[in-house]
Order: structure tokens, then sequence, then C-alpha cells
């Protein structure tokens, strides 16, 4: 039997050569690659201006952590793979996570926020009473919003000449009691359905919603925000809304053509459109029995329904016919005809928001957005807001530091693992913190270019 004590642990040997291993390494981390992470939060002050969006009601005597750590801590936690609160309570003395968030002594001593005084930061209420005597440091929802939007604008070298802004829901499992809970039918389980807007990489917003609303509810409002942020620094942008057939309501369509912003919406199928399509249908069908390939042909028409929309639209029909069976499918768009033809619009322009999906996914699963598990809706706004900024700051990375490099379309989680995992022992002493980095890594290269990206393009920004 192997003797394991906590002085050394002795395992199988390799040739004539002992093999053991003891925790006595000293400052040894498994996140060196953060490093990349404080350098694109410190050159685009994504983590202080989202500090900024919290109003601390502490006394300022008694703060022993100000907002800017708190938020720092758990937002960079999230990019390294750290969850839960829990994990604080071990990070919270590791000199390097310690020096990610900007924390060091002058004696090279540091110490973090516990769980317990993180905790009180996501349950503060939004009206911060005068006898509340731990919870208050309060977020300001509208700031927070806007500043994803200016994040957006500033990364633009020139006003675009257009701008797609991709609207999508998905759901977010509920595991207790929380606030809002609710059935959804669709997914089969107890969730909440939180709204995101994405354009081109960047999130724009993430809304919190419960699973009983409308797939509408919040999204006129947040592109009427988003769109003004937008025209008033580039008016003359066109703008152009994305989304699938939960979208596809009057209501939106209408305030798009009473504000200038063109749609492009997929169309809930039904008997009077297939109809329309069945021609095509019966083409597409002939040319699969002659070729056992799947055939697709698109019409473009006019539509309009009989009862909910206010005017007739452009509708493009997709008949496809696979071994399957018929696949029709309709979008409805503002974009005309002598613009794009039927197929460009479907197959280039609207099948182009699945990319938006991934970049949910990356969220959801990578940077950990459904962890909405305390009580209150609003706690959960705010975790969302947590995952949100993480995905922003991770965004940042990928988009300068990684630029041109092998990972300039990696997910986050690859991101995590190919340059953050990084085994090195750390010595700090009164002028500076050194990093052992592992010898044997094997995307240096990769990790350097990124480093020398980052300091570069922050360089020529200030």
């Amino acid at each position: 039997m192997t003797d394991c004590n906590f002085k050394q642990a002795e395992f199988q040997g390799v040739g004539h050569r002992q093999v053991v291993a003891a925790f006595d390494g000293g400052n040894v981390t498994s996140d060196a690659g953060g490093l990349l992470l404080r350098e694109a939060a410190k050159g685009s002050k994504i983590l202080d201006r989202f500090a900024a969006c919290f109003t601390d009601f502490r006394n300022p005597k008694l703060i022993e952590y100000p907002v800017r750590d708190l938020v720092a801590q758990r937002v960079i936690g999230l990019c390294l793979g750290y969850e839960d609160l829990n994990d604080h309570e071990n990070l919270r003395n590791d000199p390097l996570f310690c020096t990610l968030v900007d924390r060091m002594n002058r004696d090279g001593s540091a110490q973090l926020a516990g769980k317990s005084t993180l905790n009180r930061l996501e349950l503060t209420a939004g009206i911060v009473r005068e006898d509340e005597r731990y919870k208050k440091v309060a977020y300001d929802k509208r700031a927070i919003d806007r500043l994803f939007v200016d994040i957006f604008l500033q990364a633009q070298n020139r006003a675009p000449k257009e701008i797609w802004l991709d609207l999508d829901a998905t759901d977010d499992p509920i595991h207790g009691e929380q606030e809002g809970k609710h059935f959804h039918a669709y997914y089969d389980e107890y969730c909440y359905l939180p709204l995101y807007i994405f354009s081109e990489g960047f999130l724009l917003s993430s809304r919190l919603r419960t699973s009983d609303c409308d797939p509408l509810e919040g999204a006129i409002d947040d592109i009427a925000r988003i769109v003004e942020q937008i025209r008033a620094c580039h008016p003359r942008t066109r703008i152009i809304v994305r989304g699938d057939s939960g979208f596809c309501r009057d209501d939106l369509m209408h305030w798009c053509e009473e504000n200038g912003v063109d749609y492009l919406l997929g169309l809930p199928k039904n008997a009077r459109l297939e109809a329309i399509l069945a021609s095509d249908m019966e083409k597409s069908r002939r040319r699969f029995l002659r070729t056992k390939q799947a055939s697709r042909t698109f019409r473009s028409f006019g539509y309009q329904t009989r009862k909910t929309w206010s005017k007739k639209r452009r509708v493009i029909g997709k008949a496809e016919f696979m071994a399957a069976g018929e696949n029709p499918r309709f979008v409805v768009t503002t974009i005309r005809g002598t613009e794009r033809d039927a197929r460009s619009v479907y197959e280039d322009l609207y099948c182009a928001r699945g990319e938006m999906e991934n970049r949910i996914k990356e969220q959801q699963i990578g940077l950990f957005a459904d962890r909405t598990s305390t009580h209150r809706m609003r706690s959960n706004q705010l975790r969302l807001y947590f995952s949100s900024i993480a995905y922003a700051l991770m965004h940042e990375v990928r988009r300068i530091g990684l630029k041109k490099t092998d990972f300039a379309n990696a997910q986050c989680w690859t991101i995590r693992e190919r340059l953050f995992k990084i085994g090195a022992v750390v010595i700090v002493s009164f002028r500076r913190v050194r990093l052992a980095l592992s010898s044997g890594y094997p995307w240096r290269e990769t990790f350097l270019d990124c480093l020398k990206n980052l300091r570069s393009h922050y360089a020529l920004v200030t």
C-alpha cells in the first residue's frame, strides 16, 4: 500500500526512479496566462467602467474592499473558470490572483474578499435602506446597459456602413425556488428566458426575463435604446434587426419601419404561405428525385396576414426538398429585391444569425451565465451582468490580442484552456512579481503575440 501523508505521496516508479509528490512547491499557479486578461482589462478599462455603474453606500472609513476590487475579482474569476463564490475562499490568498485584481501590498502580502463579502455585493436591493447593515452596494441597470453599447461603439475605427442587431432568447434552467420561477413547455423545464442582443461578436444587451413572458417582451425597448446610442455616434449608419420567428410580430416590424430601421425576421409557416410556394416545392422535389441531392428554390413575394399585420411586406420563401421530405422556410424583410435577390437574403444574410447562437453558448456554458441561483431576480440579473462583462473582456482578448493568430476565432473555453491555464511558480519580491512559466508550454509564440498585440493596441489608443 502506498503510504500517503501530508508531507509526501508516492506513486508507481518509472524505471529505477521513484515518483513522489508533496505540496511544498510554494506559490505555484495554474492561471499564469490570466495576465493577458489583466492587460486587456487595464487597457480597455472595462472593469473600471463597470465598477463605476455601482453606488457604494458603505462608510468610506470602514471599506476594506472597494467596489472595483470586488467586481474585478468576480469577473476575472469567471474568465478563469471559477464560477462559484466558494472558489474565492481559496483564490483570495493566491498572489497571482491578487495581482490580476491589482491588489498587492508593499510587503507582498494580499488578501481578496471572501465569499460572504462577494455574496453581499450580489444581494443588495435596488433601494438601500438606511438601517441596512451589510448589503449596501447597488448597481445601476441603465448605466450597465449603456456600457455594453459604448464598448461596441468605441471599438469602431470609423462609422460602419451597416450594423446588424441579432436578437435571440435561450433557456436558463432554474433548480430552486427562485423569484419568477415558471415552467416552459418547449424546454420542458423550469427556467428563465434571458434575451440577448449581439452585433458582430459584441454583446450589446443581456436582459433576464421569466419564462412565461412573450418572446418579444422588452425587445423593442432594448432595440430603441441601442439604436439611439448608435445613431448619436453614427447617424448615417444603416441598422438592421435580425431574429428568428419568435420575434416576427407586427409591433416590432412597425417600430422598425417608423424609425428607419431595417429588419430580417424568420416567419412561421402556415397553409397560405405553403400554398404560394407549392409550385417551387414541386420543382425542388423533381430535382431531388433526379439528382438524389437536397434541392432548394427561392421565391420573393408580397404578403400580409389576414388579421395581425398592418401592411403588406416582402416575404422570401425557401422551397427545399431533402431525403427527409419537404422543408419550407420563410423570412420577412425590408431589404428590397433591387439590393439582394431572394437566395442571397436567405442564405447569406439570414443564415448568418446562426453565429449568434455560438456566442450565447459561449456565455451560457463557458462563462457560467446560467448560474442564476439566488432567490431574487435582481441579484440573478447581476450575475448575468458579471458573465456578460466577462464575455466582453474575453472578446477583447480575442479581438485584439489574438488577431491573425491560430486562436483568432477560438471560443472562450479554448482560449482559457490553451492560453490562461499555464503552470508557473510565483515569486513576489519588493520590486516585482515574477512568474517562472512552464518551459514546456506548447503555445508560447501565440501567448507572446497576444501580449504584443494588446500592448501595442492600447498604446495607440491612449
